[in-house]
């Protein structure tokens, strides 16, 4: 018996096949083996076609499935992660209206100011526990403001997750901890937050039914099992967004645990059962997968976006033809503490919302050509990327939450002993690492839905630690090389 999860980023999809009995992954794929495209008409503009992550789903199925050699009739429940904040309009018969506008698109970023201003900090941090930002409510009204046109044929909205449930079920639907990243959830009087919805003149019925996290949420209709080769009727009973999707896949399900993740951006993700937020909105706070009016746990997340897209960046352009990550690893780790003064910024992919939704860019400083060398740039964009989670991580402390020990899958960035190291010793915080990640948290979210696994720690049967960093005693080089980076980066935001 198994249990089949999808992770849906805006780099690939990947899919993994757990056993039941022993919480094992006996086979994984992604595709496509480079990047997704993601467009940019405009500068700050970021969108995908939600085809695209169908087309690459079915072929990461079928790989999978070539992997496994099981029978599909073995497979017991779905599960779904995916890119959270993104915006998919469609009409009545449930085609696309437009180009999905994703999570690192900025062109909302003044929008959800205005309405930040205007509302007012006491009622969007005090009910919405976060300024609209530039989140999936204000990239709707986005769209009403300048493509009316497509507004009006909208039926439903639906985040990319809920976009892959609807080709696979049929049915629209989405979750209260979707809503929540959306901006459309008032945690005051936990229902949708029709004062924010009033604001921007967005009618309550494009919104979709609300389904559990953990339920059975549609059944695979008979056009898509033929489409991705698996069994008709097979039952869709989870879907999560990507981050607190990969804290459940970790464990961190409870008040004081947290998890961190690396990809094309990266995340720190904390549990609370406090409303608490950043008065600046520079972290947010959302419903996490297990949250309930009776039974609060938010979570608090810190994002990077330029992350993994940076560490790519400077594979494709800077390493040789067939480098690999690897090697960039290796050759990060050939050269000393603070990348003799190199300083990088990773903030290149859109509005960061660390710094309060501005867009500086990313930034190389001290460049000197008779010292520095690729091995430099790869170490000090490492660095850069650890030195900013530990300036978010800085906020996330001031509003209390403990940042003793993080969690982590042992993949992406995460496999780089200089960003790992840095991050480790700079924040004071030990990492564990484990063998898992999104589309193996999705699977186990599914075996949770079709109450396979009755309780959360009979899910995580397999879940093995496989390393864990230690801070090293050695901080002061670290501390300095962290001083200097924000020293660049107050220049450059003054």
């Amino acid at each position: 018996m198994y249990l089949l999860g999808y992770d849906i980023g805006s780099s690939s999809i990947k899919t993994a096949l757990l056993e039941v009995d022993t919480g094992r992954c006996v086979a994984s794929a992604f595709h496509p083996q480079q990047e997704m495209q993601i467009a940019s008409p405009q500068p700050g503009w970021a969108e995908q076609a939600p085809d695209a992550w169908w087309q690459n789903l079915k072929a990461a199925t079928h790989t999978m499935l070539s992997r496994a050699s099981i029978s599909a009739q073995d497979i017991q429940a779905i599960g779904i992660s995916y890119q959270m904040h993104g915006l998919v309009l469609v009409d009545s018969q449930q085609r696309v209206l437009r180009p999905a506008i994703i999570w690192c698109d900025s062109r909302a970023a003044s929008i959800g100011q205005k309405a930040f201003e205007e509302l007012g900090a006491e009622k969007c941090l005090g009910t919405l526990l976060n300024s609209p930002g530039n989140f999936t409510a204000s990239k709707l009204k986005w769209v009403k403001e300048n493509e009316p046109q497509i507004y009006e044929k909208i039926d439903k909205i639906l985040l990319p997750g809920d976009y892959v449930a609807m080709k696979m079920t049929g049915q629209t639907a989405t979750t209260m901890s979707g809503l929540s990243e959306g901006i459309f959830w008032d945690f005051r009087n936990e229902t949708t937050a029709d004062s924010l919805l009033e604001y921007y003149g967005i009618e309550r019925s494009i919104l979709p039914q609300t389904v559990d996290t953990f339920s059975v949420q549609g059944a695979l209709s008979s056009a898509a099992a033929e489409e991705l080769g698996l069994k008709s009727a097979t039952p869709v009973t989870y879907r999560a967004g990507d981050q607190p999707n990969n804290a459940f896949s970790l464990n961190v399900l409870n008040p004081g645990e947290l998890a961190a993740t690396a990809g094309t951006s990266g995340v720190v993700y904390a549990v609370s059962d406090q409303l608490r937020f950043d008065s600046c909105s520079r972290v947010n706070t959302f419903a996490h997968v297990n949250h309930a009016e009776s039974h609060r746990r938010l979570g608090i997340l810190l994002c990077v976006n330029g992350t993994g897209i940076l560490n790519a960046w400077m594979k494709r352009e800077l390493a040789q033809k067939h480098a690999s990550y690897e090697d960039l690893n290796r050759m990060a780790q050939g050269v000393g503490v603070g990348s003799d003064d190199l300083v990088v910024l990773p903030f290149g992919n859109g509005a960061e919302r660390l710094l309060q939704n501005r867009e500086p860019g990313a930034h190389i400083h001290g460049l000197k050509f008779n010292t520095h060398g690729s091995a430099h740039l790869f170490r000090a964009a490492q660095e850069g990327i650890a030195f900013a989670f530990n300036y978010g991580m800085e906020i996330m402390q001031a509003m209390g939450v403990n940042l003793n020990v993080i969690r982590a899958g042992h993949a992406n960035l995460f496999l780089s002993p200089v960003f790992r190291e840095t991050l480790s010793t700079v924040s004071g915080a030990t990492i564990e690492m484990y063998n898992t990640d999104g589309a193996i948290g999705a699977a186990r979210g599914a075996g949770i839905g079709a109450k396979i696994y009755r309780t959360f720690p009979e899910a995580f049967l397999g879940l093995e630690r496989v390393s864990v960093v230690e801070p090293d005693k050695g901080r002061d080089p670290y501390q300095e090389a962290y001083e200097k980076w924000k020293t660049v980066l107050n220049s450059i935001e003054s």
